[in-house]
């Protein structure tokens, strides 16, 4: 993929692992634009990155299909979404409400799905397409206390599967990142503090290695893989 002029749509981009990724599409020429439910945080990301942006909450179908409409009718076509906009609720089973599970998913994967048919709509129209999940290690082995999160990644990695199968004969590439611990606001959110360290990941590494595989020729395309921090011991 040439990112030189491509147009890209980063869902959870106004901080973190998103801001991360959009700020290296937009190094590499890429025209971008972020989303987010927080405008102040979107006014920020977008001046400080010179990016367009979108109020709108991923969970809520009209806002998915208008934040794709508004891309397409502005920039005549959309290369690459990022399904980024994601959280976590953590807690034992026996005390894990039904109302966080459903929160939860309303984000993490009601949210990807709507944003992944609105944009796929648009790859096959176009005949090509890139969509990019970012999941979780945790979507790979579940652990004590990570019933919402876990699940909500696990389902994700099924989604990616299904998608990937049916859009490859369309030339659209769909792939799945599962990053490691990584150094952003997502465990200040859930009132865990994060023990910042020079040896754990930051979004750079994850934002790189997505530059990486983008940039494949459209022949080929990697499906998934993931990054863990060299030592962060």
């Amino acid at each position: 993929m040439d990112l030189e002029g491509s147009v890209a749509l980063v869902t959870g981009g106004s901080e973190g692992i998103g801001r991360g990724i959009a700020e290296a599409l937009v190094a590499e020429g890429a025209q971008v634009v972020i989303t987010g439910r927080r405008r102040d945080l979107l006014v920020e990301t977008a001046g400080t990155l010179g990016v367009d942006f979108v109020v709108a909450d991923v969970g809520v179908e009209a806002d998915a299909v208008r934040t794709v409409a508004e891309v397409v009718e502005k920039h005549g076509r959309l290369d690459l979404l990022v399904n980024n906009a994601g959280f976590g609720r953590f807690g034992p089973l026996v005390e894990m409400e039904l109302s966080t599970m459903e929160e939860v998913f309303r984000t993490n994967v009601f949210g990807a799905f709507l944003m992944a048919r609105e944009a796929a709509r648009v790859f096959v129209k176009q005949q090509s397409g890139n969509l990019l999940n970012i999941s979780s290690t945790s979507g790979l082995k579940g652990g004590s206390g990570s019933t919402a999160y876990s699940s909500s990644k696990f389902a994700l990695r099924g989604m990616t599967e299904c998608w990937r199968d049916e859009l490859r004969r369309h030339n659209v590439r769909v792939t799945l990142v599962n990053p490691s611990e990584v150094q952003t606001p997502f465990f200040e959110k859930i009132g865990h503090r994060q023990e910042l360290s020079p040896k754990k990941l930051r979004p750079r590494e994850i934002a790189d290695a997505i530059v990486g595989l983008l940039k494949v020729d459209d022949r080929g395309f990697v499906p998934e893989f993931s990054v863990f921090a060299t030592n962060p011991f």
